[in-house]
Protein backbone atom coordinates (compact mmCIF):
# COMPACT_ATOMS: atom_id res chain seq x y z
CA UNK A 1 0.00 0.00 0.00
CA UNK A 2 1.28 3.48 -0.88
CA UNK A 3 1.82 5.64 2.24
CA UNK A 4 -0.79 8.33 2.76
CA UNK A 5 0.00 11.64 1.10
CA UNK A 6 -2.29 13.76 -1.05
CA UNK A 7 -1.50 13.57 -4.77
CA UNK A 8 -0.71 17.29 -4.89
CA UNK A 9 1.87 16.82 -2.10
CA UNK A 10 3.70 13.88 -3.66
CA UNK A 11 7.04 14.61 -5.39
CA UNK A 12 6.91 14.27 -9.18
CA UNK A 13 9.29 11.78 -10.84
CA UNK A 14 9.25 12.06 -14.64
CA UNK A 15 10.73 9.60 -17.14
CA UNK A 16 12.07 11.10 -20.40
CA UNK A 17 14.12 9.88 -23.35
CA UNK A 18 14.08 9.54 -27.11
CA UNK A 19 11.72 6.98 -28.73
CA UNK A 20 12.11 3.26 -28.12
CA UNK A 21 14.71 3.31 -25.35
CA UNK A 22 12.47 1.47 -22.84
CA UNK A 23 10.75 4.30 -20.93
CA UNK A 24 7.35 2.59 -20.74
CA UNK A 25 8.91 -0.74 -19.75
CA UNK A 26 10.75 1.06 -16.92
CA UNK A 27 7.53 2.83 -15.90
CA UNK A 28 5.66 -0.48 -15.75
CA UNK A 29 8.52 -2.04 -13.76
CA UNK A 30 8.56 0.72 -11.13
CA UNK A 31 4.77 0.86 -10.79
CA UNK A 32 4.45 -2.93 -10.95
CA UNK A 33 1.77 -2.55 -13.56
CA UNK A 34 1.16 -2.90 -17.26
CA UNK A 35 -0.20 0.63 -17.38
CA UNK A 36 1.82 1.85 -20.36
CA UNK A 37 1.68 0.08 -23.71
CA UNK A 38 5.07 -1.30 -24.80
CA UNK A 39 6.34 -2.71 -28.06
CA UNK A 40 9.06 -2.52 -30.69
CA UNK A 41 7.19 0.09 -32.72
CA UNK A 42 8.74 3.53 -31.97
CA UNK A 43 6.49 6.29 -30.69
CA UNK A 44 3.81 4.09 -29.09
CA UNK A 45 3.49 6.39 -26.06
CA UNK A 46 2.26 9.86 -26.98
CA UNK A 47 0.55 11.21 -23.88
CA UNK A 48 1.69 11.62 -20.30
CA UNK A 49 0.84 8.56 -18.21
CA UNK A 50 0.94 9.04 -14.42
CA UNK A 51 0.55 6.71 -11.45
CA UNK A 52 1.29 6.86 -7.72
CA UNK A 53 4.28 4.81 -6.54
CA UNK A 54 6.50 4.48 -3.47
CA UNK A 55 10.04 3.46 -2.56
CA UNK A 56 11.28 2.81 1.00
CA UNK A 57 8.29 4.62 2.49
CA UNK A 58 8.65 7.59 0.11
CA UNK A 59 5.48 8.14 -1.95
CA UNK A 60 5.69 9.94 -5.28
CA UNK A 61 3.90 10.37 -8.60
CA UNK A 62 5.71 8.87 -11.58
CA UNK A 63 5.03 10.02 -15.15
CA UNK A 64 5.83 8.23 -18.41
CA UNK A 65 6.23 10.51 -21.42
CA UNK A 66 6.42 10.06 -25.18
CA UNK A 67 9.68 9.76 -27.06
CA UNK A 68 11.30 13.20 -27.38
CA UNK A 69 12.67 14.30 -30.74
CA UNK A 70 14.18 17.56 -31.92
CA UNK A 71 13.74 19.10 -35.34
CA UNK A 72 11.36 16.39 -36.58
CA UNK A 73 8.44 17.69 -38.62
CA UNK A 74 4.83 16.61 -38.17
CA UNK A 75 1.98 17.32 -35.80
CA UNK A 76 2.59 14.42 -33.38
CA UNK A 77 6.32 15.04 -32.74
CA UNK A 78 5.48 18.65 -31.94
CA UNK A 79 2.60 17.72 -29.63
CA UNK A 80 4.66 15.01 -27.88
CA UNK A 81 7.48 17.52 -27.41
CA UNK A 82 5.09 19.94 -25.72
CA UNK A 83 3.94 17.17 -23.38
CA UNK A 84 7.51 16.19 -22.48
CA UNK A 85 8.55 19.80 -21.81
CA UNK A 86 5.51 20.41 -19.61
CA UNK A 87 6.08 17.21 -17.62
CA UNK A 88 9.81 17.85 -17.13
CA UNK A 89 9.18 21.45 -16.06
CA UNK A 90 6.81 20.21 -13.33
CA UNK A 91 9.18 17.45 -12.15
CA UNK A 92 11.01 17.29 -8.84
CA UNK A 93 13.37 14.71 -10.35
CA UNK A 94 13.88 13.47 -13.92
CA UNK A 95 14.92 9.96 -14.96
CA UNK A 96 16.69 10.29 -18.33
CA UNK A 97 16.54 6.91 -20.09
CA UNK A 98 19.22 5.96 -22.65
CA UNK A 99 19.84 2.83 -24.71
CA UNK A 100 22.99 1.22 -23.34
CA UNK A 101 23.48 -0.89 -26.44
CA UNK A 102 23.76 2.05 -28.83
CA UNK A 103 26.01 5.06 -29.05
CA UNK A 104 24.83 8.48 -27.97
CA UNK A 105 22.67 10.05 -30.66
CA UNK A 106 22.13 13.74 -31.51
CA UNK A 107 18.63 13.40 -29.95
CA UNK A 108 20.20 12.14 -26.69
CA UNK A 109 22.60 15.10 -26.61
CA UNK A 110 19.84 17.60 -27.43
CA UNK A 111 17.64 16.22 -24.64
CA UNK A 112 20.57 16.29 -22.19
CA UNK A 113 21.13 19.95 -23.05
CA UNK A 114 17.46 20.72 -22.51
CA UNK A 115 17.51 19.04 -19.08
CA UNK A 116 20.65 20.92 -18.02
CA UNK A 117 19.05 24.24 -19.00
CA UNK A 118 15.89 23.25 -17.13
CA UNK A 119 17.86 22.86 -13.91
CA UNK A 120 16.01 19.83 -12.54
CA UNK A 121 17.74 17.01 -10.66
CA UNK A 122 18.48 14.19 -13.13
CA UNK A 123 19.36 10.51 -12.79
CA UNK A 124 20.53 8.82 -15.99
CA UNK A 125 19.15 5.28 -16.46
CA UNK A 126 21.27 3.40 -19.00
CA UNK A 127 18.81 0.73 -20.08
CA UNK A 128 19.34 -2.75 -21.57
CA UNK A 129 22.23 -3.61 -19.24
CA UNK A 130 20.74 -7.09 -18.92
CA UNK A 131 23.75 -8.78 -17.26
CA UNK A 132 26.63 -7.78 -14.96
CA UNK A 133 28.97 -7.97 -17.94
CA UNK A 134 27.01 -5.16 -19.58
CA UNK A 135 27.06 -2.81 -16.57
CA UNK A 136 30.24 -1.25 -17.94
CA UNK A 137 28.17 0.24 -20.75
CA UNK A 138 26.91 2.90 -18.36
CA UNK A 139 30.37 4.45 -17.86
CA UNK A 140 30.53 6.09 -21.30
CA UNK A 141 27.33 8.04 -20.60
CA UNK A 142 28.96 10.18 -17.89
CA UNK A 143 30.10 12.44 -20.73
CA UNK A 144 26.60 13.99 -20.76
CA UNK A 145 27.57 15.79 -17.56
CA UNK A 146 25.18 14.20 -15.04
CA UNK A 147 26.48 12.85 -11.71
CA UNK A 148 24.07 9.95 -11.15
CA UNK A 149 24.36 7.32 -13.91
CA UNK A 150 22.89 3.86 -13.24
CA UNK A 151 22.92 0.77 -15.47
CA UNK A 152 19.51 -0.93 -15.46
CA UNK A 153 17.48 -3.53 -17.28
CA UNK A 154 13.85 -2.44 -17.28
CA UNK A 155 12.82 -5.72 -18.86
CA UNK A 156 14.53 -7.95 -16.28
CA UNK A 157 14.39 -5.65 -13.25
CA UNK A 158 18.17 -5.26 -12.79
CA UNK A 159 19.42 -2.05 -11.17
CA UNK A 160 15.94 -0.71 -10.37
CA UNK A 161 16.66 -0.44 -6.64
CA UNK A 162 19.86 1.55 -7.26
CA UNK A 163 17.99 3.79 -9.70
CA UNK A 164 15.18 4.52 -7.23
CA UNK A 165 17.69 5.06 -4.41
CA UNK A 166 19.32 7.81 -6.48
CA UNK A 167 16.13 9.29 -7.89
CA UNK A 168 14.22 9.53 -4.58
CA UNK A 169 17.05 10.46 -2.20
CA UNK A 170 15.62 13.97 -1.68
CA UNK A 171 11.97 12.82 -1.44
CA UNK A 172 10.33 12.96 2.02
CA UNK A 173 9.00 9.95 3.85
CA UNK A 174 5.32 9.69 4.77
CA UNK A 175 3.84 7.89 7.71
CA UNK A 176 1.45 5.09 6.77
CA UNK A 177 -1.73 5.95 8.68
CA UNK A 178 -3.95 3.27 7.17
CA UNK A 179 -6.11 3.01 4.07
CA UNK A 180 -6.49 6.41 2.45
CA UNK A 181 -9.72 7.61 0.96
CA UNK A 182 -9.96 5.72 -2.31
CA UNK A 183 -10.64 7.89 -5.35
CA UNK A 184 -13.49 7.13 -7.74
CA UNK A 185 -11.99 5.89 -11.01
CA UNK A 186 -13.91 7.10 -14.06
CA UNK A 187 -13.14 5.75 -17.54
CA UNK A 188 -13.86 8.10 -20.44
CA UNK A 189 -14.89 5.85 -23.33
CA UNK A 190 -16.11 6.32 -26.87
CA UNK A 191 -15.19 5.95 -30.50
CA UNK A 192 -12.14 7.75 -31.92
CA UNK A 193 -12.25 11.55 -32.15
CA UNK A 194 -15.38 11.91 -30.01
CA UNK A 195 -13.69 14.44 -27.70
CA UNK A 196 -12.41 12.21 -24.88
CA UNK A 197 -8.99 13.87 -24.57
CA UNK A 198 -10.52 17.36 -24.81
CA UNK A 199 -12.93 16.42 -22.02
CA UNK A 200 -10.10 15.16 -19.78
CA UNK A 201 -8.11 18.34 -20.34
CA UNK A 202 -11.18 20.47 -19.62
CA UNK A 203 -11.99 18.55 -16.41
CA UNK A 204 -8.43 18.85 -15.09
CA UNK A 205 -7.68 22.30 -16.45
CA UNK A 206 -4.38 20.95 -17.80
CA UNK A 207 -3.09 19.49 -21.05
CA UNK A 208 -2.57 15.92 -19.87
CA UNK A 209 -3.76 14.40 -23.15
CA UNK A 210 -2.70 15.25 -26.67
CA UNK A 211 -5.58 16.62 -28.73
CA UNK A 212 -5.66 16.69 -32.52
CA UNK A 213 -8.16 16.27 -35.34
CA UNK A 214 -6.60 12.92 -36.27
CA UNK A 215 -8.73 9.98 -35.05
CA UNK A 216 -6.82 7.57 -32.81
CA UNK A 217 -4.42 10.17 -31.38
CA UNK A 218 -4.66 8.65 -27.88
CA UNK A 219 -3.05 5.21 -27.65
CA UNK A 220 -2.35 4.74 -23.95
CA UNK A 221 -4.96 5.46 -21.32
CA UNK A 222 -4.18 8.84 -19.76
CA UNK A 223 -5.32 9.56 -16.23
CA UNK A 224 -5.47 12.58 -13.96
CA UNK A 225 -6.69 13.16 -10.42
CA UNK A 226 -9.27 15.85 -9.66
CA UNK A 227 -10.80 16.91 -6.32
CA UNK A 228 -14.32 18.32 -6.13
CA UNK A 229 -15.89 19.25 -2.78
CA UNK A 230 -13.52 17.00 -0.91
CA UNK A 231 -14.08 13.95 -3.13
CA UNK A 232 -11.24 12.55 -5.21
CA UNK A 233 -11.76 11.40 -8.79
CA UNK A 234 -9.29 9.80 -11.20
CA UNK A 235 -10.44 10.30 -14.78
CA UNK A 236 -8.97 7.89 -17.33
CA UNK A 237 -8.97 8.96 -20.98
CA UNK A 238 -8.92 5.69 -22.93
CA UNK A 239 -8.04 5.12 -26.56
CA UNK A 240 -10.92 5.33 -29.00
CA UNK A 241 -12.41 1.88 -29.51
CA UNK A 242 -12.74 0.88 -33.16
CA UNK A 243 -14.39 -2.07 -34.86
CA UNK A 244 -12.04 -5.05 -35.10
CA UNK A 245 -11.86 -4.79 -38.88
CA UNK A 246 -10.72 -1.15 -38.63
CA UNK A 247 -7.88 -1.86 -36.17
CA UNK A 248 -4.67 -2.79 -37.98
CA UNK A 249 -1.50 -1.51 -36.33
CA UNK A 250 -0.15 -3.39 -33.32
CA UNK A 251 -0.27 -0.26 -31.16
CA UNK A 252 -3.92 0.37 -32.04
CA UNK A 253 -4.90 -3.23 -31.26
CA UNK A 254 -3.15 -3.01 -27.88
CA UNK A 255 -4.83 0.33 -27.25
CA UNK A 256 -8.29 -1.19 -27.64
CA UNK A 257 -7.38 -4.10 -25.36
CA UNK A 258 -6.04 -1.69 -22.74
CA UNK A 259 -9.10 0.57 -23.06
CA UNK A 260 -11.37 -2.35 -22.23
CA UNK A 261 -9.09 -3.39 -19.38
CA UNK A 262 -9.16 0.10 -17.84
CA UNK A 263 -12.93 0.11 -18.19
CA UNK A 264 -13.06 -3.12 -16.17
CA UNK A 265 -10.84 -1.53 -13.49
CA UNK A 266 -12.96 1.64 -13.28
CA UNK A 267 -15.82 2.41 -10.91
CA UNK A 268 -17.82 4.36 -13.47
CA UNK A 269 -17.79 5.30 -17.15
CA UNK A 270 -18.49 8.42 -19.16
CA UNK A 271 -19.70 7.31 -22.60
CA UNK A 272 -19.17 10.10 -25.14
CA UNK A 273 -21.46 10.27 -28.17
CA UNK A 274 -21.54 12.73 -31.07
CA UNK A 275 -24.83 14.55 -31.84
CA UNK A 276 -23.90 15.26 -35.46
CA UNK A 277 -23.60 11.58 -36.39
CA UNK A 278 -26.08 10.33 -33.81
CA UNK A 279 -25.71 7.12 -31.86
CA UNK A 280 -23.98 4.66 -34.18
CA UNK A 281 -23.66 0.88 -34.08
CA UNK A 282 -20.10 1.36 -32.78
CA UNK A 283 -21.41 3.59 -29.96
CA UNK A 284 -23.88 0.84 -29.00
CA UNK A 285 -21.06 -1.72 -29.09
CA UNK A 286 -18.89 0.39 -26.77
CA UNK A 287 -21.87 1.04 -24.48
CA UNK A 288 -22.31 -2.73 -24.32
CA UNK A 289 -18.77 -3.08 -22.95
CA UNK A 290 -19.62 -0.75 -20.06
CA UNK A 291 -22.93 -2.53 -19.40
CA UNK A 292 -21.36 -6.00 -19.48
CA UNK A 293 -18.59 -4.81 -17.14
CA UNK A 294 -21.30 -3.73 -14.68
CA UNK A 295 -20.17 -0.12 -14.46
CA UNK A 296 -22.13 2.91 -13.35
CA UNK A 297 -22.48 5.01 -16.47
CA UNK A 298 -23.27 8.53 -17.69
CA UNK A 299 -24.04 9.11 -21.38
CA UNK A 300 -22.28 12.35 -22.33
CA UNK A 301 -23.48 14.14 -25.46
CA UNK A 302 -20.44 16.19 -26.50
CA UNK A 303 -20.07 19.24 -28.77
CA UNK A 304 -23.67 20.26 -28.11
CA UNK A 305 -24.85 23.83 -28.76
CA UNK A 306 -28.46 23.49 -29.96
CA UNK A 307 -31.80 24.38 -28.35
CA UNK A 308 -33.57 22.65 -25.45
CA UNK A 309 -36.08 21.25 -27.94
CA UNK A 310 -33.31 19.69 -30.02
CA UNK A 311 -31.78 18.27 -26.84
CA UNK A 312 -35.07 16.61 -25.93
CA UNK A 313 -35.28 15.08 -29.42
CA UNK A 314 -31.71 13.79 -29.22
CA UNK A 315 -32.34 12.38 -25.73
CA UNK A 316 -35.21 10.33 -27.19
CA UNK A 317 -32.85 9.16 -29.95
CA UNK A 318 -30.28 8.07 -27.35
CA UNK A 319 -32.89 6.17 -25.34
CA UNK A 320 -34.15 4.43 -28.46
CA UNK A 321 -30.68 3.35 -29.65
CA UNK A 322 -29.30 2.44 -26.20
CA UNK A 323 -32.32 0.80 -24.57
CA UNK A 324 -30.14 -1.42 -22.40
CA UNK A 325 -28.64 1.73 -20.80
CA UNK A 326 -32.02 3.05 -19.66
CA UNK A 327 -30.57 3.49 -16.16
CA UNK A 328 -27.80 5.86 -17.33
CA UNK A 329 -28.47 9.62 -17.12
CA UNK A 330 -27.87 11.70 -20.25
CA UNK A 331 -25.77 14.87 -19.87
CA UNK A 332 -25.24 17.54 -22.54
CA UNK A 333 -21.82 19.24 -22.36
CA UNK A 334 -19.20 20.98 -24.46
CA UNK A 335 -15.72 19.65 -23.79
CA UNK A 336 -14.31 22.44 -25.95
CA UNK A 337 -15.84 25.36 -24.02
CA UNK A 338 -16.37 23.66 -20.66
CA UNK A 339 -20.12 24.32 -20.69
CA UNK A 340 -21.96 22.09 -18.14
CA UNK A 341 -18.83 20.03 -17.40
CA UNK A 342 -19.34 20.48 -13.65
CA UNK A 343 -22.71 18.70 -13.96
CA UNK A 344 -20.85 15.43 -14.54
CA UNK A 345 -19.42 15.20 -11.01
CA UNK A 346 -22.73 14.78 -9.09
CA UNK A 347 -23.93 12.29 -11.72
CA UNK A 348 -20.80 10.18 -11.26
CA UNK A 349 -21.10 10.40 -7.47
CA UNK A 350 -24.75 9.34 -7.58
CA UNK A 351 -24.07 6.41 -9.90
CA UNK A 352 -21.08 5.22 -7.88
CA UNK A 353 -23.06 5.42 -4.62
CA UNK A 354 -25.92 3.46 -6.19
CA UNK A 355 -23.52 0.81 -7.51
CA UNK A 356 -22.18 0.24 -3.98
CA UNK A 357 -25.50 0.40 -2.14
CA UNK A 358 -26.46 -2.60 0.04
CA UNK A 359 -30.05 -3.41 0.95
CA UNK A 360 -30.71 -5.48 4.11
CA UNK A 361 -32.28 -8.89 3.47
CA UNK A 362 -35.30 -8.10 5.64
CA UNK A 363 -36.00 -4.99 3.58
CA UNK A 364 -35.61 -6.95 0.34
CA UNK A 365 -38.13 -9.53 1.42
CA UNK A 366 -40.63 -6.86 2.40
CA UNK A 367 -40.12 -5.54 -1.12
CA UNK A 368 -40.66 -9.03 -2.54
CA UNK A 369 -43.98 -9.38 -0.72
CA UNK A 370 -45.25 -6.24 -2.48
CA UNK A 371 -44.21 -7.24 -6.02
CA UNK A 372 -47.20 -7.79 -8.29
CA UNK A 373 -46.17 -10.86 -10.30
CA UNK A 374 -49.54 -10.90 -12.06
CA UNK A 375 -48.28 -8.01 -14.19
CA UNK A 376 -45.62 -10.27 -15.76
CA UNK A 377 -47.23 -12.01 -18.71
CA UNK A 378 -44.97 -14.16 -20.88
CA UNK A 379 -46.84 -16.56 -23.20
CA UNK A 380 -45.87 -20.17 -22.54
CA UNK A 381 -43.69 -19.32 -19.56
CA UNK A 382 -44.51 -20.84 -16.17
CA UNK A 383 -43.37 -18.34 -13.57
CA UNK A 384 -41.37 -19.76 -10.67
CA UNK A 385 -42.35 -19.30 -7.05
CA UNK A 386 -39.86 -17.04 -5.30
CA UNK A 387 -39.24 -17.92 -1.65
CA UNK A 388 -36.90 -15.06 -0.69
CA UNK A 389 -34.21 -12.74 -2.02
CA UNK A 390 -30.82 -11.55 -0.79
CA UNK A 391 -28.12 -9.22 -2.07
CA UNK A 392 -24.99 -11.12 -3.07
CA UNK A 393 -22.74 -8.25 -4.11
CA UNK A 394 -22.21 -4.65 -5.17
CA UNK A 395 -20.71 -2.82 -8.18
CA UNK A 396 -22.99 -3.85 -9.76
CA UNK A 397 -25.72 -4.57 -7.18
CA UNK A 398 -26.39 -8.29 -7.52
CA UNK A 399 -29.50 -9.99 -6.14
CA UNK A 400 -30.17 -13.72 -5.84
CA UNK A 401 -33.81 -14.89 -5.85
CA UNK A 402 -34.32 -18.36 -4.39
CA UNK A 403 -37.03 -20.21 -6.33
CA UNK A 404 -38.57 -23.63 -6.86
CA UNK A 405 -37.06 -23.90 -10.37
CA UNK A 406 -33.40 -24.54 -11.36
CA UNK A 407 -33.42 -22.65 -14.68
CA UNK A 408 -32.58 -18.92 -15.09
CA UNK A 409 -35.34 -16.33 -15.16
CA UNK A 410 -37.07 -15.57 -18.43
CA UNK A 411 -35.82 -12.24 -19.79
CA UNK A 412 -39.24 -10.62 -19.26
CA UNK A 413 -39.38 -11.59 -15.58
CA UNK A 414 -35.74 -10.60 -15.06
CA UNK A 415 -36.35 -7.13 -16.52
CA UNK A 416 -39.48 -6.71 -14.41
CA UNK A 417 -37.63 -7.54 -11.18
CA UNK A 418 -34.74 -5.21 -12.09
CA UNK A 419 -37.14 -2.36 -12.82
CA UNK A 420 -38.99 -2.90 -9.53
CA UNK A 421 -35.69 -2.99 -7.58
CA UNK A 422 -34.57 0.22 -9.25
CA UNK A 423 -37.85 1.98 -8.51
CA UNK A 424 -37.94 0.79 -4.90
CA UNK A 425 -34.32 1.49 -3.92
CA UNK A 426 -33.16 4.21 -6.31
CA UNK A 427 -30.39 2.43 -8.22
CA UNK A 428 -30.07 5.26 -10.73
CA UNK A 429 -26.97 5.20 -12.93
CA UNK A 430 -25.94 1.61 -12.34
CA UNK A 431 -26.84 -1.74 -13.90
CA UNK A 432 -28.48 -4.36 -11.68
CA UNK A 433 -28.03 -8.12 -11.83
CA UNK A 434 -30.95 -10.41 -10.87
CA UNK A 435 -30.29 -14.15 -10.70
CA UNK A 436 -32.38 -17.13 -9.76
CA UNK A 437 -31.19 -20.05 -7.67
CA UNK A 438 -32.93 -23.26 -6.73
CA UNK A 439 -33.99 -23.25 -3.07
CA UNK A 440 -32.79 -26.41 -1.37
CA UNK A 441 -35.31 -28.11 0.86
Amino acid sequence: MIPVMAAAERPQLVIVGRPNVGKSTLFNRITRSRRSITGDEPGITRDRIRLPAAWNGKPFEITDTGGMTFGEEGVFPQLVGEQVRAAAAAADHVVFVLDGRSELTPADRDLAGFLRRLGRAVTVAVNKCDTEALDGLAVSFYELGFTDVVGVSAEHGRGIERLLQAATKEFPRAEDSGEEDRPIRVAIIGRPNSGKSTLLNRITGQGHAIVSAVPGTTRDAVDAEVVRRGRRFVFVDTAGIRRKGKTTQMAEKLSVVMARRHLRLADAALLLVEPLEGVTALDANIAGYAHEAGKACVIVVNKWDLSETAQAEFRRHVREQLKFLDYAPVAFVSALTGDRIENLFPLVLKGNAAARRRIPTAELNRFLAEVDFERVTVPGYRKPKIAYVTQAGVAPPTFVFFTNRPEPFHFGLERYLINRLRAAFGFEGTPIVARSKLKRK
